[in-house]
């Protein structure tokens, strides 16, 4: 019977993964659906100095007990599987097919934000300033953050240690964290071409993210779940201009007393009126289908959730 379940809880662990390999579907959403997201909180929150401590004195057993390994491992082998697996189709699709791939995108995370604001009980002045605020910063780091960021071992460090908190927010997918950090087609490179230095420098970054960050995030919800969930909505709007499927480049000119660095920022643009208009523009139509596509996929989950919970009560 245990087999049975661990093998359940793998799938769960290989839907969650492909969730976060796609920005704007979150693996949390995921655990939350299948039941499994309260005892994942719980287990990320027992490794703590405890744990710690019965690893360090050779008591793999009870430390194992303690971290509810056999549940996390199920489920973490699960996600590895999905990430692995999805991870050529992403770098494919980003290279040969961008504008149907960002539309897609683009429904997702639009569709994701309008359902966690569902979650708003009341639109107080703190819950409003909140959603402005996360907009803005969001807006801000899409606009003013070089389309190429950094490949430094801290910054990808420090990237897989931001992305994976949002593993366990439901709403928030991890893919949409590295988008905001110019990081998704690096990692789904470094994934494809199984690049061990950079997977074992994000794994790093991950597992020291996840267990410094639950419980400040697990508080966080606990005493200010309106506002952290205004805040996180307001992210995901301020990021769909990232994911705008029509993108320019803008070339600007670092001076530094010892080098001079043209760093490339992406700017949205509207396409061609003359070839909407003339209706000649294919990838128009595209764009449309598929960020439908992405609003509808969000819109089953919810539907699937509501029922979930329907049936629980």
């Amino acid at each position: 019977m245990n087999k049975l379940r661990y093998l359940v809880l793998l799938i769960k662990g290989m839907c969650m993964g492909a969730a976060d390999v796609v920005p704007g579907v979150s693996g949390g959403t995921i655990a939350f659906l299948t039941g499994i997201y309260q005892e994942l909180i719980d287990s990320i929150k027992s490794v703590n100095k405890e744990a710690f401590m019965l690893l360090f004195r050779g008591k793999i057993g009870a430390f194992f007990k303690h971290i509810n390994g056999a549940f996390l491992f199920s489920v973490l082998g699960g996600i590895l599987i999905s990430v692995f697996s999805l991870a050529r189709l992403m770098k494919y699709l980003l290279e040969f097919h961008p504008i149907p791939l960002w539309s897609f995108f683009f429904g997702l995370i639009l569709a994701s934000a309008v359902y966690i604001l569902k979650g708003l009980d009341r639109w107080s002045i703190k819950n409003i300033a909140c959603l402005i605020a996360g907009v803005a910063i969001a807006a801000y780091i899409c606009l003013a953050t070089p389309s190429s960021t950094p490949e430094s071992y801290w910054f990808i460090f420090l990237s897989g240690a931001i992305a994976i908190c949002a593993m366990i927010l439901p709403g928030v997918s991890g893919s949409f964290i590295l988008l905001l950090l110019g990081k998704y087609s690096f990692i789904m490179e470094a994934v494809t071409t199984l690049n061990y230095k950079v997977i074992a420098v994000f794994g790093a970054g991950a597992m020291v993210g996840i267990v410094s960050f639950s419980h400040l995030l697990s508080w966080l919800l606990k005493k200010f779940y309106m506002q952290t969930i205004a805040l996180l909505s307001g992210f995901m709007i301020g990021s769909l201009l990232k994911v705008w499927p029509w993108k320019e480049q803008i070339a600007s000119t670092i001076t530094d007393p010892n080098v001079e660095v043209v760093a490339l920022t992406d700017r949205p643009i509207l396409p061609s009126l003359f070839e909407q208009i003339n209706g000649s523009d294919p990838m128009l139509l595209k764009a449309i289908i598929f960020a439908t596509l992405g609003i509808a996929i969000v819109l089953l989950i919810e539907l699937a959730a509501n029922k979930g919970s329907k049936s629980t009560k």
